[in-house]
């Protein structure tokens, strides 16, 4: 009998199989192009054929927009209490020691002063990887007294927000971070001192419904998910069907809500020309740290 489909070649398996090392390609989740880490990181982990932003942790916007060396962190160790005794599949106070474990940091925010293209700015970024960058008390906090800073200094704010929403392990604590961040930026305001806020994918639920919402300015990263409650809620309370692209910054920026949509890499240049528009004379853009 022949062998109709005996292989006349020796097999590729085996031994002879090249090893790829781990973290040397990954796929473009949008357009499923295959795309190697290092060309990633040298566009800021942007998709180079179909624009699709990767999420990257909050220090990476650090050294992204604010000028190299000039960055300096305040309130560092404030840490989250356990003010309900939560529980669910696990206790509040495991989750918190898995995601400082997981992050390297004890809450969902990094705030500071620093300067933009020799701006200096009160700056504050979300860390998504930390309990998916809910905001609670400390949270709250954090982001209140970068807002003092702006007032006490009379220096920008500069808000990068990822976020899921208020931290439901903290009840109406985590709302009263809404009231109370949203009360201080109607100081700002007031002072006429500029607040730039800067929303990634995704900004969600209490964050986008207090200060990510609340800017002088607001920008957004591409294709980002912004918007208060999921799409499914949403068409469930009004019982019809959502638009295309609901809830994108595309969709934002169509209906008004956005005053831009910049790329990753533009994102320091666009901040510091929007804030020499907004500081009218040279005086105005140099403050003392």
């Amino acid at each position: 009998m022949v062998e109709w489909f005996k292989r006349s070649q020796k097999s590729i398996a085996g031994d002879e199989k090249r090893n790829i090392p781990d973290g040397v390609w990954t796929k473009c989740p949008s357009c499923a192009e295959i795309l190697t880490v290092m060309s990633l990181e040298k566009h800021v982990w942007v998709c180079a054929k179909c624009d699709y932003h990767f999420r990257i942790p909050a220090t990476s916007y650090i050294r992204l927009i604010i000028d190299e060396g000039s960055f300096d962190e305040f309130d560092i160790n404030l840490v989250s209490g356990d003010p309900l005794n939560f529980k669910d599949s696990k206790k509040y106070p495991e989750r918190i020691a898995a995601a400082r474990k997981k992050t390297g940091r004890n809450d969902a925010v990094i705030t500071g002063l620093g300067s933009i293209d020799g701006l200096h700015v009160s700056f504050s970024v979300m860390d998504f990887n930390f309990i998916g960058g809910s905001m609670g008390s400390v949270v709250g906090e954090k982001i209140a007294r970068a807002i003092e800073r702006s007032l006490d200094r009379g220096i920008p704010l500069v808000i990068v927000s990822c976020s899921g929403g208020a931290r439901m392990m903290e009840g109406i604590l985590s709302l009263m971070q809404m009231a109370k961040t949203s009360a201080l930026l109607a100081l700002l305001n007031k002072k006429r001192i500029p607040y730039i806020s800067v929303l990634t994918n995704p900004t969600t639920a209490g964050v986008m419904a207090s200060y990510a919402s609340l800017g002088d300015i607001i920008i957004a990263e591409p294709k980002a998910l912004l918007g208060f409650a999921g799409p499914r809620v949403i068409a469930q309370t009004i019982g019809g069907e959502l638009p295309p692209g609901f809830q994108s910054s595309e969709f934002f920026m169509e209906h008004g809500f956005l005053d831009a949509i910049v790329s990753r890499p533009e994102l320091k240049e666009s901040i510091a020309r929007l804030l020499r528009y907004m500081l009218p004379t040279e005086s105005d853009r140099q403050f003392p740290l």
